[in-house]
């Protein structure tokens, strides 16, 4: 049927950008604390609208109530608890909300619970909408002071890594460069060098050729006149 072709299209996984992180569970008094809450849509071209509620039950409590509405209109700060305490911290700018964080502000050891928030998403097809409800859980532990989380350390960590490994990246390139330009500088340096020896060679052939040609012409003339008045004597010897 239509309604179970569009189910199992909703429910069909694809690859995209998006990604759902679990949100952080634990906060410090007096500080501010993001509650993560994101749904991805599971395929990215149909079109898409939701609004988002969130709930919370104290330690020790039975019941959930509702502190926080984000819709079309607007957000809404449903209980006196929170207050001026709720900001929104999710999708802006437009209604296909994929991301329905909020920040806490000035944590208080009264805000220790559970958290609950809800995706009512609307999926808009051609000749049929399709309706959704996503929930995600999130418990929330106040202390006195945070401490840190092993994935922020370890991304810290890394990041300082990065840093020095591409300072050293860029030294190395650098000192690479600079032996390449000396070594090309060193073998212009030769190359004129011999040049100018090459130069010096040649004047000097030259000269030498300047200088010995005109005796070995004397020499020539001298021997073929010697010759000549020798063929003379004998003739008249005859």
């Amino acid at each position: 049927t239509l309604r179970s072709r569009l189910t199992w299209a909703v429910m069909h996984q694809c690859n995209g950008a998006c990604a759902e992180p679990d949100s952080d569970t634990e906060a410090g008094v007096g500080q501010g604390f993001k509650l993560g809450c994101i749904s991805c849509k599971r395929r990215s071209e149909v079109k898409a609208s939701a609004t988002v509620e969130w709930y919370f039950k104290a330690k020790g409590e039975v019941d959930f109530v509702q502190i926080y509405t984000f819709s079309e209109m607007g957000p809404t700060i449903e209980n006196e608890h929170f207050m001026d305490r709720l900001d929104w911290n999710g999708s802006k700018r437009s209604n296909d909300i994929q991301d329905a964080s909020i920040y806490i502000l000035n944590v208080t050891l009264n805000d220790s619970g559970t958290y609950r928030c809800f995706f009512n998403r609307i999926l808009t097809y051609e000749n049929y909408e399709f309706t959704t409800v996503v929930s995600k859980v999130v418990y929330l532990t106040v202390v006195d002071k945070a401490t840190r989380g092993t994935a922020s350390i370890v991304s810290e960590v890394m990041m300082y890594v990065s840093i020095i490994g591409l300072q050293v990246w860029l030294l190395i390139e650098m000192i690479y460069c600079y032996r390449k330009i000396a070594a090309a500088g060193e073998e212009a340096l030769r190359e004129a060098a011999y040049v100018d020896q090459l130069k010096s060679r040649i004047h000097v052939v030259q000269q030498k050729l300047c200088f010995s040609f005109p005796s070995r012409n004397a020499e020539y003339l001298a021997i073929a006149s010697e010759s000549k008045d020798n063929c003379a004597g004998a003739q008249v010897g005859e």
